[in-house]
């Protein structure tokens, strides 16, 4: 990292915290320069707490701690950017964020993650999540399949469910994955990783 401007902020840079994948912003912390180094050596966000007077890591209590992706400076070099990824609720009121109602480009896509497997473990008849885990790859897979074909003649017909069709496609695709213990994050890291 270049030389920051550490006179500018008294010694302490603000360092924002922000999920490296769905880009919610985390939380706010402080680093002084031993605290950077240490983050940078251990691969886990350090700060230094301005009331405890002393360095901390982020989760060395709870256990949710921040492993570090990247970390970038802002143009003045008097702020850091921490891209990282939470290892449980970053915020001590077990939020996801500190910031309530942070963006975040997946939150929907976790809601239905969780929606979907409590439907697998109330095992409740009536519920066709459950009745699809219950027949299993299979017939989920076939089901994909439909819904992929269907997605496909919408668009090439431009009958106006193009979306609707991807909804079914996309439902039915995190089924798949939360029946094979696979999360639409783990999806996510192998595109980002093919982008490198």
């Amino acid at each position: 990292m270049i030389n920051l401007d550490w006179d500018k902020v008294n010694g302490l840079i603000p360092a924002i915290v922000q999920d490296h994948e769905t880009l919610e912003i985390l939380m706010l912390g402080y680093m002084n320069k031993e605290a950077l180094k240490l983050s940078q050596s251990s691969g886990f966000a350090t700060f230094y707490s301005r009331t405890r007077q002393k360095l901390w890591t982020k989760g060395e209590t709870s256990g949710n701690k921040l492993t570090i992706k990247n970390i970038l400076h802002d143009c003045d070099k008097d702020t850091l950017l921490v891209l990282a990824k939470n290892n449980g609720p970053t915020c001590h009121l077990n939020n996801n964020s500190c910031f309530i109602g942070a963006p975040s480009s997946s939150i929907i896509i976790d809601e239905l993650e969780q929606t979907i497997d409590a439907r697998f473990k109330e095992a409740s008849i009536s519920s066709y999540t459950y009745q699809l885990y219950k027949e299993g790859i299979k017939e989920i897979a076939k089901k994909i399949t439909e819904e992929a074909g269907e997605v496909s003649i919408s668009a090439v017909t431009n009958d106006g469910r193009v979306i609707s069709e991807s909804a079914d496609l996309m439902y039915h695709l995190l089924v798949m994955l939360r029946k094979l213990n696979l999360n639409y994050s783990d999806v996510l890291e192998e595109l980002k990783n093919r982008s490198r």
